[in-house]
């Protein structure tokens, strides 16, 4: 009788142990998060990810411009907008100083911080206040197709060919107005003149934060001179002045209207050439930035998910971060637009053939820098508001080159001081 009891006894232990060991599987089952991230997003995320874990995710999303006001607003009232958010490069000196956001330092291992190189730019006083997710740098997209039809069989490289070709597009009649360029008073603005700057060869600031880009012979001050040139010229589209780079990207870029993206954003190629969003699919690719020396430049803009103080789910929403942020789910979620952020995951991706301007992607990646060489200061929002606010008011022909780029300085010195 004893040894029929002792396999029954151990069946019973091991049935009692099951329902245990599927709760260990997905610890946090039945629990509830809200995420709040930038539009558009794969509608599949939620879904994948209650799959995975059992925990349900409320997807929010909100055009980028619309989401800092949000987050702003709810964490100076002392309330979550979400469990996880969006956490951008540009609000690091500033989230970091009002000590909004939990440090995942404890959560996020050693290997992963590694393998994703731009985590130094959410990092504070060796706090990590932020995991990037996607790999925002910037490149030159361009219409091949109309650049063959154009009879241009060599992509510029110098500035100096990037005008040029312009030129000729416009010439041979393929599109009115070439170049797709932000003069809005928004980020993109912002953006496309920090590319320039560096294409020009030079910095924003130097180590002391002191503007570099007063003077006449200074980077940033050609670089408004050329964009300005670029309007006179007509190579840019005047209602350029009321448009945000998102507009430009998909109402005259993706439809064929403009032939280049001076500050092209990677993730936005499997959706232009994806004939459900754009009438010029198969016809985009990414090309390094064009320089005044010819030696390609770039800088990043990565975007993070982070964690406000106030959550009231951290262990769930930690989890999504670690899910969202996995080599696994990067490599899938590229389809989407988003690039990568782990090195393994974009070297996998473009060996196996998979990443759209693959090799252009890889080699622009190695020349990405910060844009702030000190990190990213406090006060970069107050800062990147009076760069778009000037150079709009240029593009409008109501302040010269001389006058924004002073009234820039200004804003500078006073937003640092406050």
């Amino acid at each position: 009788m004893r040894k029929f009891t002792l396999p029954f006894v151990a069946l019973a232990a091991l049935v009692a142990a099951v329902p245990a060991l599927a709760q260990d599987a997905k610890p946090l089952a039945g629990q509830t998060i809200t995420v709040l991230m930038p539009s558009p997003q794969a509608p599949n995320i939620p879904g994948d990810f209650e799959a995975e874990t059992g925990i349900h995710v409320n997807m929010q999303t909100l055009s980028w411009d619309d989401i800092r006001p949000k987050l702003v607003t709810s964490l100076i009232a002392g309330t979550a907008p979400a469990d996880v958010t969006e956490f951008d490069w540009s609000w690091t000196g500033q989230f970091s100083a009002a000590d909004w956001y939990l440090p995942l330092n404890d959560v996020i291992d050693a290997d992963t911080v590694k393998d994703i190189g731009v985590s130094k730019i959410f990092t504070v006083n060796g706090n990590l206040l932020g995991v990037p997710y996607t790999n925002d740098f910037r490149v030159m997209l361009v219409n091949k197709k109309h650049f063959a039809d154009a009879g241009i069989t060599s992509m510029p490289k110098t500035l100096d060919e990037l005008v040029a070709a312009a030129k000729q597009i416009k010439e041979k009649k393929i599109a009115t107005y070439p170049i797709g360029l932000p003069l809005s008073a928004t980020e993109g603005a912002s953006t496309s003149w920090y590319l320039l700057t560096k294409a020009f060869g030079g910095e924003l600031f130097d180590k002391d934060f002191k503007p570099l880009f007063v003077s006449k012979d200074s980077a940033g001050y050609k670089a408004l001179a050329f964009e300005l040139m670029l309007l006179k010229e007509g190579l840019v589209d005047p209602a350029s002045t009321g448009l945000k780079d998102s507009q430009i990207n998909e109402s005259m870029f993706a439809q064929g209207v403009t032939s280049i993206m001076i500050s092209g954003e990677p993730g936005r190629i499997g959706q232009m050439n994806d004939p459900k969003q754009s009438k010029v699919a198969g016809q985009v690719e990414a090309i390094l930035v064009p320089t005044a020396s010819g030696e390609t430049r770039s800088f990043g803009l990565p975007e993070a998910l982070a964690i406000p103080r106030v959550s009231q789910n951290k262990e769930a929403a930690i989890a999504f971060v670690k899910w969202f942020t996995s080599k696994e789910f990067q490599k899938k979620n590229a389809a989407n637009g988003a690039l990568p952020t782990r090195t393994s995951a974009l070297a996998e991706l473009n060996a196996s053939g998979q990443l759209q301007s693959g090799d252009a992607l890889v080699a622009q990646s190695k020349t990405v820098e910060p844009l702030f060489q000190q990190g990213t200061p406090p006060w970069y929002p107050e800062f990147s508001s009076a760069v778009n606010t000037a150079i709009n008011s240029a593009a409008k022909g109501q302040v010269t080159v001389d006058q924004a780029m002073q009234s820039i300085a200004d804003a500078a010195k006073q937003a640092s001081a406050q």
